[in-house]
C-alpha cells in the first residue's frame, strides 16, 4: 500500500465498503471506474475501456461517463442487472488544499441506486409503479411488504409461503428483499418473474427492531395508530425501512402510513392465469397487445397507475365495486362534464413523484413547479365539480383537492414561470419575493453594465480599440487584447496602470486594480444572490413537505377522477355495458366480446368480432360448459373473454358484452396455450399437468376456471384419461363455474352423467372440403375437429394434406368397424412415398351466393332488382 496514491487509497476503501455494486466515483465532472468495474461497465455500456496509472506494478483499467448524462447510463446499467454506489465529491478542490496541499478531496457515498430504489424521471415509467418489495417467514406465518418510493405508496400483507409467487405476479416488484437464510430457496421464483432479488441479514428482519424502525419513520408512539399486524408483517415493514435506510444513505423517502392488505379481498390470480391472460403484459412482452393497452385512456401518470393496479387485484368487496360503477356511470351519463374533467387533467403534472424527489432531495425547482400547477388544476377541478352532486367515490375525491390556498400563493409568488431544473443553478425566485435577493440580483446585473462601461473607458484611454474585458473560472475579469496592439500598453505610461497577467499564443491579458475591486463586487453580489435562493429553496421545500400527506391524498383524488372519466370515456365509445355484480353464483353474459380481439380486428379492417351468450350461473354445486369445435375456430378467445369480463366486473369496470349478471369470484384459473420450461427441465406437457395441478389443488366454489386442451401433450388414451378425470374433479370436488375446451369428443358423454356439465360447440360451415369459421358458440358437441382442413388453410404441401385425408378415413373407418379391422387397414395403407401425384388443382365452382355477387353490374341494379337479389341471396344462404 506504499505505492498507493492517496487518491487510489480512498477509492479502494470506499469500494471495499460497497464491494456488491458498481462504483461511480465522481473525478470533477466524470464519474469513473476502476479494476473490474470499469471492465463489466464498458461492456454492459459499449463504452471505451482505458488503462492510466499503475497499481501494484499494472496498469489501471478505466472508464468514466459525463455526471451531466449519467441518468441514461445508470438505467442501463440497472436494467441490465447492475447496482450502483454514486460517490460524490463533498467538497470541493479549493477546500481540500486547506487541509494541506497534497489533501484529497473528500468522497463518500451518497446514494445505492438499485432497481426497486429509482426515483429519477428519466429512470422509471411515468405510468407504473416501481415497487421494493420485502418477504420474510416467520415459523408457520410469512408477510409480504412492499412500496413506490417515487410515489409514496406502501402496502403490508399477512399470506401463507404458497401465497408468495401468485403475490408476485400481481405487483410485479422490480426488487425483492429476502433474509439470507431463504435466499436460494427464492431464487428460481424470483429468477421466473424477473425480479431482482436482495439477501439482508437476518438481523434486519427483527420484529423487535423491525418496530422501532417504522415507529422512527412515522413519528409516532406505538403501531396501534395504523392497525394490527402480525410479527412477520412488522418484520417486512421493518426490513424494507432498514433497507431505504441503506441505500438512501439515511435520506428516508416521503413513505405514507402503511395500508394493510388482506387476501381474502381480492380476486387470487397465478402467475401462469395472468400470463396466459395477457392482462398487463402481452406474451410477446411489451405492453402492446395486453388488456392494460387497450383500455388505458387515462391522461395522468396517477391514473394510469391506479388503472394497472386495479387490473392487477380485482376486487371481492362488493361496497367498492358499487361505487367505482357508480363513479363510471355518472361519467357516462353526464358527458360534457367528463370532457371538462379529462381536459383539465391533461394539464395536471405528476403531483406524486414531484412530491417524492423533494422529500430525497433529488428534486429541483421544477418539481415545485409541478406540484403548483397540479394545485391550480385541482382547484380548478374541484370548482368544475361544485355545481355538480357527484356519486360518493367522486365526491370523495374531489373533497381533497381543495385547501392548499396559502401554499399554492406562496408557491405563486416565490417562483419564476419556467425555472432551471436544478437551484444550484438559480434564477428560480420570482423577483419581487424577497428583498435582498433583488438588491443583491441588482448589484450583480448592474455590474454587467459596469463591466461594458469600463471596457469603453479603457479602450479610449489605450487607443486600442480591439480591447476586451472577459472572464474566466481561473483569471476572473481580464483585460485582453493582441499582441501587436499590447505593445503599448506593456510600455510607460501605460504600464503603470495596466499590469500584465498572461500571454498565450496570440492573445495578451491585463488587469488593473480598479478591475479587481469591481470584480470583488461583482462576485460577492452573484454568490450571494446564490446562496440566498439556495435558502429560500429550503424553505420552499419545508412549506411543501409539510402539506405531504394531504398533498398525498390530492394525487389519489386526481387519479380517481381520471380512472372514472377514463373508463366512461371506453366504455361510450366501444359500447361496453354496465354489468349486475352481487353474491349469487350467477355468469350470465349476453353478447360478450374479447377486448383486444375486437380492436386488433378493427385496426386491421377484418371482419366484426362476432359476439357470443355464456352462462355459467348455477344456484348450487358447479356450472361447467364442455366446449368442442376445430381448432382456429375461436375457442380459447372464448374462454379468455370470458374470464376478463369476470375480472374487467370485479374491478368496477363496464365490460364489453350487452349484458352481464357476475356473482363475486374468488378466483381466476387459466390452463391455456402451450408453453415448456426447458432451463427446469419441464416438457410442453409437464408445464401443463404442473398448472393443471394447482387448479385442481386450489380452486374452491366461487373459482372461474378456464381449461384448453387439457392432455393433448401425450399419447391419445392418457390425455383422454386425464381430461376426463379433471372434469370429474371440477364437477364433484372444486365445483367450479368453469369453461372445458377439448378435442375429445368422447367427453361430450359427460354432459348426460354428470348433472351440471353442457356440451357447446363452436360453429363451422364446410364447403367443398374447406371449413368457413363462424365463431359462433352454440348448445351442442361437434362431431369432429376439421385438423386436416385447418391444416390445409396453414398451407401445408397438398401431397401431405392428401396423405392426411387417406389416413385419417382408415381410422375413423376402423373405429366404427373394430380395433382389429383397424389395424388391418392402417396395414394395408400405400406408403406415401408410394402414392400417384394429387391431380393438379382445378378452379372450385364458386358457391351460389358467391356467384349472384359476382354477377351484379352496378348500373343495372334498379331497386325493384336490388330487392329481388336480396330474397335470391337469403334463399341461398339457407341452402
Amino acid at each position: 500500500m506504499s505505492t498507493v496514491t492517496p487518491m487510489m487509497a480512498q477509492y479502494l476503501e470506499i469500494k471495499a465498503q460497497n464491494a456488491d455494486a458498481l462504483l461511480f466515483y465522481r473525478m470533477g465532472d466524470f464519474y469513473e471506474m476502476f479494476f473490474d468495474d470499469a471492465a463489466a461497465a464498458s461492456e454492459a455500456l459499449d463504452i471505451a475501456l482505458t488503462k492510466r496509472g499503475k497499481h501494484a506494478g499494472e496498469d489501471i483499467p478505466m472508464c468514466g461517463v459525463p455526471v451531466h448524462a449519467a441518468e441514461n447510463y445508470l438505467l442501463t446499467l440497472i436494467r441490465k442487472g447492475f447496482r450502483v454506489a454514486v460517490c460524490e465529491q463533498m467538497e470541493s478542490p479549493a477546500e481540500a488544499k486547506k487541509r494541506g496541499s497534497k489533501s484529497v478531496v473528500h468522497r463518500d457515498v451518497v446514494r445505492l441506486v438499485t432497481p426497486g430504489t429509482l426515483t429519477e424521471e428519466s429512470l422509471l415509467e411515468a405510468r407504473r409503479h416501481n415497487f421494493l418489495a420485502a418477504y420474510c417467514e416467520i415459523r408457520d406465518q410469512a408477510a409480504l411488504a412492499w412500496a413506490d418510493i417515487s410515489t409514496g405508496a406502501f402496502h403490508v400483507m399477512a399470506m401463507t409461503p404458497v401465497r408468495l409467487s401468485p403475490e408476485l405476479a400481481r405487483l410485479a416488484p422490480s426488487e425483492l428483499i429476502v433474509p439470507e437464510t431463504i435466499e436460494q430457496e427464492k431464487h428460481g421464483l424470483v429468477s421466473d418473474l424477473g425480479i431482482a432479488l436482495t439477501p439482508l441479514p437476518r438481523t434486519n428482519f427483527d420484529s423487535t427492531s423491525a418496530e422501532k424502525r417504522i415507529l422512527d419513520l412515522f413519528s409516532i408512539s406505538a403501531l396501534d395508530a395504523f392497525g394490527s399486524f402480525t410479527r412477520a408483517e412488522i418484520s417486512a415493514m421493518g426490513a424494507l425501512i432498514a433497507y431505504l435506510d441503506i441505500t438512501q444513505k439515511g435520506k428516508l423517502p416521503l413513505l405514507q402510513p402503511p395500508q394493510r392488505e388482506a387476501q381474502d379481498r381480492i380476486v387470487q390470480i397465478d402467475a401462469a392465469t395472468r400470463r396466459n391472460l395477457e392482462l398487463t403484459r402481452a406474451l410477446s412482452g411489451g405492453k402492446a397487445g395486453s388488456l392494460l393497452a387497450v383500455m388505458d385512456r387515462t391522461v395522468t401518470p396517477g391514473g394510469a397507475r391506479l388503472l394497472e393496479q386495479r387490473l392487477s387485484s380485482p376486487s371481492r368487496d362488493l361496497n367498492a365495486i358499487h361505487a367505482r360503477q357508480d363513479g363510471i356511470a355518472f361519467c357516462v351519463d353526464d358527458s360534457t362534464f367528463t370532457a371538462d374533467l379529462r381536459d383539465a387533467l391533461r394539464k395536471t403534472p405528476d403531483l406524486d413523484r414531484a412530491l417524492s424527489r423533494l422529500a430525497l432531495e433529488r428534486g429541483g425547482p421544477r418539481d415545485m413547479t409541478a406540484i403548483r400547477g397540479a394545485l391550480a388544476q385541482a382547484a380548478a377541478l374541484a370548482e368544475t365539480c361544485a355545481a355538480r352532486t357527484l356519486p360518493p367515490l367522486l365526491a370523495d375525491a374531489v373533497q381533497g383537492l381543495t385547501g392548499f390556498d396559502d401554499l399554492s400563493a406562496l408557491l405563486e409568488a416565490a417562483l419564476v414561470a419556467d425555472p432551471p431544473m436544478l437551484a444550484r443553478d438559480g434564477g428560480f425566485i420570482a423577483p419581487g419575493y424577497d428583498t435582498d435577493l433583488d438588491e443583491a440580483r441588482t448589484l450583480r446585473d448592474e455590474g454587467r453594465s459596469v463591466i461594458a462601461a469600463l471596457q469603453k473607458k479603457y479602450s479610449e484611454h489605450t487607443g486600442v480599440s480591439a480591447l476586451k474585458i472577459k472572464h474566466n473560472n481561473v483569471l476572473g475579469y481580464f483585460i485582453e487584447t493582441t499582441a501587436a496592439h499590447a505593445e503599448k500598453m506593456l510600455k510607460p505610461p501605460l504600464s503603470e496602470t495596466y499590469i500584465h497577467r498572461q500571454t498565450t499564443a496570440n492573445q495578451i491579458r491585463f488587469t488593473t486594480v480598479e478591475l479587481s475591486e469591481i470584480e470583488t463586487r461583482i462576485l460577492n453580489s452573484g454568490n450571494r444572490a446564490l446562496e440566498i435562493e439556495k435558502r429560500l429553496y429550503q424553505g420552499l421545500c419545508e412549506a411543501i413537505l409539510h402539506h405531504a400527506p394531504r398533498l398525498n391524498v390530492t394525487a389519489r383524488g386526481l387519479a380517481e377522477l381520471d380512472l372514472a372519466a377514463a373508463l366512461a370515456d371506453l366504455a361510450r365509445a366501444e359500447s361496453w355495458c354496465r354489468p349486475r355484480v352481487d353474491d349469487s353464483r350467477a355468469f350470465d353474459i349476453v353478447g360478450g366480446r374479447h377486448p383486444v380481439v375486437e380492436q386488433a380486428l378493427r385496426q386491421q379492417g377484418g371482419s366484426p368480432f362476432v359476439a357470443n351468450d355464456c352462462d355459467l350461473s348455477a344456484q348450487n354445486g358447479a356450472a361447467i360448459w364442455l366446449l368442442t369445435g376445430p381448432n382456429m375456430a375461436g375457442k380459447s378467445t372464448f374462454l379468455r373473454q370470458n374470464a376478463l369480463i369476470a375480472l374487467l366486473a370485479q374491478i368496477g369496470c363496464y365490460v364489453p358484452a350487452d349484458s352481464a349478471h357476475i356473482g363475486l369470484v374468488s378466483q381466476i384459473f387459466s390452463r391455456v396455450g402451450a408453453s415448456d420450461d426447458l432451463a427446469r427441465g419441464r416438457s410442453t406437457f409437464m408445464v401443463e399437468m404442473v398448472e393443471t395441478a394447482a387448479i385442481l389443488n386450489q380452486a374452491d366454489d366461487r373459482a372461474l376456471v378456464i381449461l384448453d386442451e387439457i392432455g393433448r401433450g401425450t399419447a391419445t388414451y392418457d390425455g383422454l384419461s386425464i381430461a376426463w378425470a379433471t372434469l370429474e374433479h371440477l364437477h364433484d370436488v372444486n365445483r367450479s363455474r368453469a369453461l372445458f375446451a377439448t378435442h375429445y369428443h368422447e367427453l361430450t358423454a359427460l354432459a348426460g352423467k354428470l348433472d351440471h356439465v353442457e356440451n357447446a360447440t363452436v360453429a363451422v360451415r364446410e364447403w367443398d372440403g374447406e371449413v368457413i369459421f363462424l365463431h359462433e358458440v352454440r348448445k351442442g358437441a361437434a362431431d369432429r375437429s376439421y385438423g386436416v382442413q385447418v391444416a390445409q388453410l396453414a398451407g401445408l404441401p397438398a401431397s401431405v394434406v392428401a396423405r392426411a385425408r387417406v389416413v385419417l378415413d382408415a381410422l375413423e373407418q376402423g373405429e366404427r368397424e373394430g380395433g382389429a379391422t383397424q389395424k388391418a387397414l392402417i396395414d394395408d395403407l400405400p406408403l406415401f412415398a408410394a402414392m400417384p401425384a394429387p391431380a393438379p388443382a382445378t378452379p372450385k365452382p364458386a358457391a351460389p351466393v358467391v356467384q349472384m355477387l359476382e354477377e351484379i353490374h352496378p348500373d343495372e341494379l334498379t331497386p325493384r332488382a336490388a330487392l329481388d337479389l336480396l330474397y335470391k341471396l337469403k334463399d341461398a344462404a339457407k341452402s
